[in-house]
């Protein structure tokens, strides 16, 4: 522990796997790596073979290289952890480093979430502008919205570290999972939260929550065209060009939301449960991903 006055702050914090299972921990590590390698692998075969096709390089496959490179992030930040935690049993992480992993982890989902908006915002232009679709999502453009994804994400997110630096912890530092996140972090201080709370679903609601709402609506808008062609076969087309994404929002958004649930209103639901959804928010989507545009571009 590190003291200066009443101000106290943990030299480390204590990793969990999966509550129950320990013993097998190893084995279970099997699959988990598989699912690693496939995140690991199809993304990086993504980014390559959309970089080597000249004749890919439009806005849908631009966003498509974003969504791949956001993953790759997003499953290479809890691995070392995880891994390390499953093979060697090594718990403890310094809490500067839980600081800054838990920081990238936020910062990746978040690019996720606006990478998905953004090719929502495609999709809807392709369908309903066709003709005005070059010009409107010129690359220039698909440039300012690619820094504007990393910006809005890292300057919400850049107060997050420091509320926890200015918090007391004291007693219990074990964390609910493989990796380190913001509740999760923030729950184990005994100081007022308040702040915390408040700033972390401001900047939530505001960012992933609003990035939701546009994508439904661009999906509203979407069916809305479909539904107004008279030919049964563009219209199916039409929809056949929505399929992958849509797949990519659901196993996105969904175990995203029910990991920020259960952290704020499950506290009485067994360890396993939130380690299960912790999982699948953080390794299914970065391996999924590629699997689904494989299928659809087969």
């Amino acid at each position: 522990w590190e003291f200066n006055g009443s101000f106290h702050q943990p030299a480390a914090f204590l990793l969990v796997g999966i509550p129950g299972l320990e013993a097998l921990q190893p084995w279970l590590s099997i699959p988990l790596c598989a699912l690693y390698l496939t995140a690991l692998v199809g993304n990086s075969l993504i980014l390559f073979i959309i970089q080597r096709t000249p004749s890919l390089h439009e806005p849908m496959y631009c966003f498509l290289c974003m969504l791949a490179a956001t993953d790759l992030g997003l499953a290479l930040r809890p691995l070392p952890t995880t891994l390390g935690l499953f093979w060697f049993r090594r718990r403890s992480i310094a809490f500067n480093t839980c600081l800054t992993q838990m920081y990238f982890i936020h910062i990746l989902s978040f690019f996720e979430s606006s990478v998905l908006l953004a090719m929502a915002f495609d999709r809807f232009i392709a369908i309903s502008c066709p003709l005005r679709h070059p010009s409107i999502l010129t690359r220039a453009t698909v440039t300012k919205i690619g820094l504007a994804i990393v910006l809005r994400g890292m300057v919400s997110l850049l107060p997050i570290p420091f509320l926890l630096k200015r918090l007391t912890y004291c007693g219990k530092t074990e964390l609910s999972h493989s990796f380190c996140f913001h509740p999760d972090i923030m729950n184990l201080a005994c100081a007022d939260i308040k702040v915390n709370v408040f700033y972390g679903m401001v900047i939530l609601l505001s960012t992933v929550g609003m990035d939701f709402v546009f994508i439904v609506l661009s999906y509203i808008l979407i069916l809305k065209t479909i539904l107004g062609l008279t030919a049964r076969e563009e219209c199916l087309k039409a929809l056949n060009t929505c399929v992958s994404h849509i797949c990519a929002v659901l196993i996105f958004f969904i175990p995203m939301i029910g990991l920020s649930m259960i952290h704020r209103f499950g506290k009485d639901l067994p360890p396993l449960v939130n380690t299960l959804v912790a999982y699948t928010y953080l390794v299914i989507p970065p391996a999924l991903n590629p699997i689904i545009y494989s299928i659809k571009s087969s």
